[in-house]
């Protein structure tokens, strides 16, 4: 085990688990913690979690040799514990040290291509069948998964980890139109930033700039399949599950988190500290933190066929309410 000492193949003891991250333990210190797993799979040498209350009914029936939960949600639990404010974020660094990343044979797969002009930081490691172009910048401690592509002059913090697909600094979706109806190509002469500890998920694209550069700061996660366009400027810690579309020119705030599916229109400002929940279109700027939503939710398709119809019929049936409201209001004033 990484924590050395009297920790090793059989596991990490409770006791040295606590006194790396804290928390309260109650049970039996010597119990060494050979894995992570579900309330539902755990066995007698691993440790489970509990985050959400709605789950506390597995608890009963756990195997866990621990369990890392709230005081909150530890009453009448008896098994050994660990005492947490955030037992999903405690739960995450137990799984880190239990399962430590393991260190490739080679720096740079064979198979890889890398321009002369390209600087690889200390200890990165480069992954089949990756391109990195000229003067891009490869952060020490990062990780390329196979076939990511970084484009000329992009920049990548310390300690990324880029995973399979991943595009950084694609030209932008920059046309100009003509009077004939041809588009004409925008050179995109900016380029991509990225910061520390930046994870970007599997086919991510990340434009580069059109003339200042695209920029994702430190400690950004991005799931898979997110569409980042040019000149978009992500905040620090800010979050985005899958399938996001960012378009040109919006500014994101830091802490900010993204649902699957949502989508922001270009040159918009979000604000520090918002929350966007899953498949919702943001058509205007959020200048306050908070949490906003704008899908609706589901429903049998015989009624979402009756709805969509009263929808398309919105703005006549608030013509209508408008004129019944000044007849009422001139009735009213009628003597």
């Amino acid at each position: 085990m990484a924590d050395g000492g009297d920790d090793d193949e059989d596991g990490v003891r409770l006791d040295r688990i606590v006194g790396r991250f804290g928390g309260d333990l109650a049970g039996d210190g010597g119990l060494r913690i050979r894995q992570v797993a579900t309330l539902e799979r755990a066995g007698p040498d691993e440790i489970a979690f509990l985050a959400n209350p709605r789950y506390r009914a597995g608890l009963e029936s756990t195997r866990a040799g621990a369990v890392i939960l709230s005081p909150a949600d530890a009453g009448g639990f008896c098994g050994n514990r660990i005492l947490s404010d955030n037992p999903y974020a405690y739960f995450a660094r137990v799984a880190q040290l239990l399962n430590p990343r393991v260190a490739p044979a080679v720096a740079i797969h064979p198979s890889a291509v890398v321009a002369a002009e390209a600087r690889i930081g200390e200890g990165a490691v480069i992954g089949a069948g990756c391109v990195i172009g000229e003067h891009a910048i490869i952060g020490a401690g990062s990780l390329l998964h196979a076939n990511v592509t970084v484009y000329a002059g992009c920049r990548i913090g310390l300690r990324a980890i880029i995973h399979a697909g991943a595009v950084i600094g694609a030209d932008g979706f920059g046309f100009a139109r003509e009077a004939t109806g041809e588009w004409t190509k925008i050179p995109q002469i900016g380029s991509v930033l990225i910061g520390d500890d930046v994870e970007i998920g599997a086919n991510t694209t990340i434009d580069r700039g059109a003339l200042d550069d695209t920029v994702i700061e430190d400690g950004v996660k991005l799931d898979n399949q997110i569409q980042i366009g040019h000149n978009v400027r992500i905040g620090a810690h800010t979050a985005m599950a899958g399938c996001v579309g960012v378009a040109g020119s919006a500014r994101i705030g830091r802490r900010c988190t993204f649902g699957g599916g949502a989508i922001i229109l270009g040159h918009l400002q979000i604000a520090d500290d918002v929350s966007v929940s899953a498949a919702t279109l943001v058509t205007k700027s959020i200048p306050q933190a908070g949490s906003y939503s704008g899908a609706m939710p589901f429903e049998p398709h015989r009624d979402w066929r009756r709805n969509a119809a009263h929808l398309r019929q919105l703005d006549a049936m608030a013509r209508r309410i408008r004129e019944l409201e000044n007849r009422l209001a001139k009735l009213e004033n009628t003597p």
